[in-house]
């Protein structure tokens, strides 16, 4: 298996026998990975790492196969590995690899060491179950956010081209509360969660309402949510630069099922949307402000008219739906392993075709339509589309289904005439 590149915090010179820690710094950078095969981590294995003046820094695998070791000056660095510290039966496809290494910065080494008994092939059925829980991942992270999404449509008519922004907002605030403010990951996650919330309060009370209450019309308001999309994705691009930014440093642990291999991370993230959009769906049933809410999405007028008051019914909706994006923001950026300035906006058209797919306005069409669209997404290619046209093969779906159902999977027919 591949070496994952492993960042640590507090730096050394190089590595021993024991996990040791590195932390890159203005003046330093760290050259750090985890030597495993297919079946476990390799421990006390050598590698060496020379600089362009021939200076030889060694490290040793620890317990758990990890290694890092610090270098004082940028440049390019020859990583090698001693194959003669590998165990008998073992072999690396390459065991000299260069690194450009570069200040404030962990570089990853990638060794690739096999079993002689290592068979890489896999079959159809293999790649379509990997596929299908890949895509069965997806699809939950894009529902927290289309849920939202399809709400706010529905109690007010508006599609928030904005939206997008809310997930890269999550996962922004996630990095500076968790990676820069140094904040337990369960902390951190929680205050992404209440900031995105206020931010939708906020929002509504000082900007959609005030537009509401002037009779603006929905093609106006359609255009200040992209107006406000494009500020964000420049106030982000702006902080963050054009890189990736990472919430957790330390690459993820992973587990295997069968012919499943899948990160910590992301079984928690699927956990935790499960239980998420099954108490939104509660609540949505089953409690007297989410038969409100469904009473204003069906018909405002009369809904406003038997006496419920439609202003806060919406202002809670705005709230509760950029809660629900910073979520899946914060948990995108730890699925993917990071998070750029323009993440949302990479992810825009799957929301809204989730929202169309399922229905426009409602809750549970949107987490179908995400379903269904995080599973095409990723069962596309294994099927034989080729990779780059994974999000149209989406689209394509989409476009076929309305021309058969045009209110989506679960819409209600509108007559027309």
């Amino acid at each position: 298996m591949l070496v994952a590149p492993l960042i640590v915090l507090l730096g050394q010179s190089s590595a021993g026998a024991v996990d040791t820690l590195c932390l890159p710094g203005p003046d330093k950078a760290c050259i750090a990975g985890t030597l495993r095969t297919e079946d476990g981590v390799l421990p006390d294995v050598t590698i060496t790492v020379t600089d362009e003046a021939g200076t030889v820094q060694e490290a040793v695998t620890s317990d758990t196969g990890k290694w890092n070791v610090q270098v004082d000056e940028e440049g390019t660095y020859t990583v090698a590995l001693d194959k003669t510290t590998l165990p008998k039966d073992l072999d690396v496809a390459k065991s000299e690899i260069t690194v450009q290494a570069k200040f404030g910065a962990t570089l990853p080494a990638l060794f690739d060491v096999r079993t002689a008994s290592y068979d890489a092939s896999t079959s159809k059925v293999d790649e379509l179950v990997q596929s299908g829980v890949n895509g069965l991942r997806l699809g939950l992270l894009l529902a927290l956010a289309s849920v939202g999404l399809s709400l706010i449509y529905g109690t007010t008519g508006l599609s928030n081209f904005a939206h997008a922004e809310q997930v890269t907002l999550g996962g922004v605030l996630g990095y500076l509360f968790v990676n820069s403010w140094g904040l337990n990951l369960w902390i951190g996650g929680v205050l992404v969660v209440l900031a995105c919330a206020f931010s939708g309060y906020f929002q509504d009370r000082v900007l959609w309402q005030p537009l509401r209450r002037r009779g603006l019309g929905l093609t106006q308001m359609i255009i200040v949510t992209i107006g406000l999309s494009l500020s964000l994705q420049y106030v982000f691009q702006y902080f963050l630069g054009a890189g990736t930014v990472r919430v957790v440093q330390d690459n993820p642990s992973v587990r295997t099922f069968g012919s499943v291999t899948i990160t910590n991370q992301s079984l928690v993230a699927m956990a935790i949307s499960i239980v998420v959009l099954a108490a939104v769906g509660f609540a949505l049933l089953r409690t007297r402000i989410g038969r409100a809410t469904r009473a204003v999405s069906d018909n405002p007028a009369l809904a406003s008219a038997s006496g419920i008051d439609t202003d806060k019914v919406i202002r809670l909706v705005w709230t509760v739906a950029m809660g629900l994006a910073g979520l899946s923001g914060i948990l995108y950026a730890l699925v993917v392993n990071g998070i750029k300035w323009d993440s949302g906006l990479q992810i825009l058209l799957l929301l809204f075709a989730a929202v169309t797919l399922g229905g426009l306005g409602t809750a549970f069409g949107a987490l179908l339509g995400a379903l269904v669209i995080g599973l095409v997404v990723e069962v596309s290619p294994v099927v034989g589309m080729p990779g780059d046209f994974k999000y149209a093969t989406a689209l394509l779906i989409l476009i076929l289904l309305l021309l058969v159902r045009p209110q989506g999977l679960l819409g209600k027919p509108q007559r027309v005439g």
